[in-house]
């Protein structure tokens, strides 16, 4: 299966689309990507959710069995790991890498020169910073009323994940949570209250236990 949409526009330069691609309609490919197989670009999203043209940047790499939603954008030198899935709306900044088996959805944001190791979580509506490290399996929330009521509809929000956080493999991060920036989460932790700048939490729930040494600090790499 080799499908392509309408209105899409490819910038051929050493692009490389393997067999079993989908790519859906509006869509705009820079040069020098890689589309490996069985990856798709779909064409639709969530109800109600105005979307445009999904936008990927210059040399990135897309992995296998990879779901990209319309709408969504993705800047250069990034890669995108095998079987992730992307939702609408979601923008992704330059020389990001997203791990195997990551599933981010509509309205993130996330910043430039950032890691996501495999088989994270990324909740609707979480703002993720640039140099941000996110282990694997970590898992964000957005909505404290676990789908009960229609009130929860209008105040869903995810965690803000400042500059040059790090967030350790299995860790969770409850609604509307700040991790500060510099801050450290580590592994297995719940993170219940907001994270200062500079402080390292452990836990269930998650408790400052020290300040990040000086020489982790991005100032000093």
């Amino acid at each position: 299966m080799k499908e392509k949409g309408k209105n899409v526009v490819i910038y051929e330069d050493n692009c490389i689309f393997e067999d079993n691609y989908k790519i859906g309609d509006n869509s705009i490919i820079g040069k020098d990507v890689v589309l490996a197989k069985s990856s798709v670009i779909k064409n639709h999203g969530q109800r109600n959710i105005l979307v445009g043209k999904a936008i990927i940047g210059n040399c990135v790499k897309i992995g296998a069995n990879c779901i990209l939603l319309k709408g969504c954008e993705i800047g250069k030198n990034s890669y995108v790991g095998d079987m992730s899935f992307i939702r609408e709306k979601t923008k992704i900044g330059e020389n990001v890498s997203i791990g195997k088996g990551a599933t981010i959805e509509h309205y993130v944001k996330i910043g430039d020169n950032t890691k996501l190791d495999s088989n994270v979580h990324i909740t609707a509506f979480v703002t993720i910073e640039n140099n941000v490290f996110i282990g694997p399996g970590v898992i964000t929330t957005n909505d404290k009323r676990m789908g009960r009521t229609e009130k929860r509809l209008e105040n869903r929000k995810g965690a803000t994940i400042k500059k040059g956080a790090r967030i350790g493999a299995g860790a969770i991060l409850l609604p509307e949570i700040i991790i500060g920036e510099e801050a450290v989460v580590g592994a297995g932790a719940v993170v219940t209250k907001d994270v200062p700048d500079k402080k390292v939490v452990v836990g269930i729930p998650a408790k400052i236990i020290k300040d990040v040494p000086e020489e982790e600090l991005l100032k000093n790499q």
